[in-house]
């Protein structure tokens, strides 16, 4: 495994919002960052920025599992954000991603994208109390701010979304069980622009874009020191001042440091 040469990153599904985050701010926290995007060639690739040094891959993950193999070969690093409809699909596109990871490259880090919405049973859709009062920002009316949601909570999922997070967090777990490495990120609200968006108790989940990339290097750099908590299913939201998941897990466990709050919108 490399410390101190390039840090070689396969990023799939990397034309989208949270791959092309990923590709603007983790180059601010280590230059060694090098990316291979991977996407399906009709994707439209969000990011704003002009990097030379990247690498574009068109391939369908999903029809083109042999293909993929070839462009995971000597990856330090695997950065899994694929999507696709529905449900029977993602999960087999799933299959293909970690199954091609354990034949090429199993010595590698996954870092798989799974959501807050693994776990939307234990507090979604705000009917209850606390909740109720959280989402309307009528915090006067709580006595006591409700525990965070633990970052060990097993998934809990409503709906396909969740149903599809929940089983990326399976292979997390069974990449554990078997001695490779995998980390499940359960994304809070990440935007292309990092703006406040209209949608219930989005304050509590929203994550800048620089936090996500700040998550993911603390994660592999915890990895390069043989320190990776394996199998593990962290929320990755900013410091929201009010914040409904655990992010003190991976406080102690990565190191990692969230800078921004969504209140800076409320002031």
């Amino acid at each position: 495994m490399k410390n101190n040469k390039t840090i070689e990153v396969a990023l799939l599904g990397g034309k989208g919002t949270v791959g092309t985050g990923l590709r603007t701010y983790l180059p601010l926290f280590d230059s060694n960052y090098n990316f291979t995007i991977i996407d399906k060639y009709d994707s439209v690739d969000k990011s704003k920025n002009i990097n030379q040094s990247e690498k574009f891959i068109d391939l369908d993950i999903l029809s083109e599992g042999e293909k993929l193999k070839k462009y995971l070969i000597d990856k330090d690093l695997i950065i899994y954000l694929a999507r696709v409809d529905p449900l029977e699909k993602m999960n087999q596109m799933t299959d293909v991603v970690f199954k091609s990871v354990e034949e090429v490259c199993p010595e590698s880090l996954v870092i798989a994208s799974s959501s807050v919405h693994a776990t939307g049973g234990a507090y979604f859709p705000f009917e209850k109390e606390p909740y109720l009062s959280i989402s309307k920002r009528n915090f006067e009316n709580i006595r006591k701010w409700p525990d965070l949601l633990s970052a060990y909570l097993e998934p809990c999922p409503t709906g396909d979304y969740g149903l599809e997070k929940a089983y990326v967090e399976s292979w997390c777990q069974r990449f554990a069980a078997t001695g490779k490495f995998a980390i499940a990120t359960r994304w809070g609200g990440i935007n292309d622009n990092n703006e406040m968006i209209d949608e219930v108790a989005y304050f509590s989940v929203w994550c800048h874009q620089e936090d996500s990339a700040r998550f993911v290097d603390n994660c592999y750099k915890t990895f390069l020191d043989g320190k990776i908590r394996s199998g593990a299913h962290y929320y990755v939201v900013s410091n929201n001042t009010y914040n409904i998941f655990d992010i003190e897990t991976p406080k102690n466990e990565i190191g990692y440091n969230p800078k921004y709050d969504s209140e800076i919108f409320y002031k």
